[in-house]
């Protein structure tokens, strides 16, 4: 198998867990990048739906070993627990490995997380409150206490009392929240570090030794290009490189480790969290349109879009070409999956963004300006639809209606990349799978 980064190429969502699944079993190590429990995703176990948010779905496989690189912020409690939660459903956790560097997540991020949305009033960026963007802050700062500090308790609690020093008055002065005791996290973490020691490593030394072997990696990104810290739609975005890029400086390894890109886009876009969204549907509590909150609750309904990890309703809209051909560049897609076509199976006729206008201008490109885009309109193509047509059993694309064929044709033409793989229903088999043409 060619080492594969799987990225979302949206604002996340798309359905980065199926594709995974679908994919995985395939290599000798999954391995996240980035992020932390912020994102999650389904995998599905016999007759089970899984929710993962911190373990890689390298796990459900018994021959796979599961990787947590140093990219990752990693909130022990969280994933112990969903340790636990697995080896209840009798899949074996013996085979992970968790990078020494990987930074914690401490109470007081969790804290000041929640308290810094809240000061933001209308104006918040929609973070989930895990305390990702702070733990985010400390590393970039170099204040940050890493997985490898549990393993030597002097360490730890120089570093504890150090960061508290800062922390607290914070938290107290300008919160009025709750300040810590060294001795308060250190009896709640110190103990992580008896369960969490087994599954530590060196991970950058042992993927590259892995690849020497001639073993294959998938690196499994959460979240989505929109949401990078760099290139999404700064500053409502998350606090990591969600790009393929930051697969590299997530695990270790070098540019010439990829030998292939995999783009995950819904067949049409969804978003949680607060932020710009050109083609959204805003549904009728948000203040659409009788038209927009029509289209934007079958959506909503027909796709299932709540989140995994907050259980939000997530805000619904059409197809956007110009964030799929500017995702294809800054990833360097290779392939694109693309998820849920199903669902569009309940319109007459499907409308596909190809271009935004803003003060006169149009723009077929991703603009860089934040005002611009939060003022784009979204210029429309209407293609027919295929309403009323069950694909959920089609296995091949020649089995589809040939107006469900004309619109994978036209994404695939518009955005320069080659579909491969195309979800027509929720069943983890309802995939067709697409091969490049030679």
């Amino acid at each position: 198998m060619p080492n594969t980064v799987l990225v979302g190429a949206q604002w996340g969502d798309e359905g980065k867990g199926k594709v995974t699944d679908l994919i995985a079993s395939g290599f000798d190590y999954v391995v996240r990048y980035q992020g932390g429990n912020n994102a999650g995703h389904t995998v599905i176990h016999g007759d089970q739906k899984l929710a993962l948010h911190l373990m890689p779905s390298g796990v459900m496989y018994e021959d796979a070993v599961p990787v947590i690189g140093n990219g990752v912020v990693v909130d022990p409690g969280v994933l112990i627990r969903e340790m636990a939660m697995l080896e209840a459903e009798g899949i074996s956790c013996k085979n992970l490995k968790i990078s020494c560097d990987a930074h914690l997540i401490m109470p007081y991020h969790k804290d000041l997380d929640g308290a810094d949305e809240k000061s933001l009033g209308e104006h918040k960026i929609g973070t989930t409150k895990r305390g990702i963007g702070p733990c985010y802050q400390d590393k970039v700062a170099r204040k940050g206490i890493r997985v490898q500090d549990l393993m030597d308790e002097k360490i730890f609690r120089l570093k504890v009392e150090t960061a508290l020093s800062q922390k607290n008055p914070i938290l107290q002065k300008i919160y009025g929240l709750h300040a810590y005791t060294v001795e308060e996290i250190c009896e709640e973490y110190l103990p992580f570090a008896h369960i969490l020691e087994p599954y530590m490593a060196e991970t950058a030394q042992l993927l590259n030794e892995a690849m020497r072997e001639g073993k294959s990696i998938l690196f499994e990104g959460a979240q989505g290009t929109l949401l990078d810290i760099d290139h999404g739609t700064y500053p409502y975005v998350t606090s990591s490189s969600c790009c393929s890029g930051g697969a590299l400086t997530g695990t270790g390894v070098g540019p010439k480790a990829i030998d292939r890109v995999l783009g995950i886009e819904k067949a049409y876009v969804t978003r949680v969290g607060g932020g710009p969204f050109p083609t959204e549907q805003r549904f009728a509590e948000d203040g659409g349109t009788p038209d927009e909150a029509a289209d934007g609750e079958l959506l909503c309904q027909a796709g299932h879009e709540y989140g995994v990890t907050t259980g939000r309703k997530r805000r619904c809209g059409w197809f956007d070409m110009v964030i799929a051909r500017y995702a294809a560049e800054v990833n360097g897609l290779t392939e694109v999956a693309l998820t849920k076509m199903d669902v569009l199976s309940v319109f007459d006729t499907i409308k596909v963004c190809v271009a935004y206008e803003c003060d006169g201008k149009v723009y077929d490109y991703f603009p860089m300006q934040q005002s611009v885009l939060f003022h784009a309109k979204p210029i429309y193509e209407e293609l027919p639809g295929w309403k009323g047509e069950d694909i959920s059993q089609c296995r091949s694309f020649e089995e589809l209606p040939e107006n469900a064929q004309n619109y994978v044709k036209y994404i695939e033409e518009n955005v320069g990349v080659p579909i491969t793989i195309i979800g027509v229903g929720a069943d983890r088999n309802a995939t067709i799978l697409r091969p490049i043409e030679a």
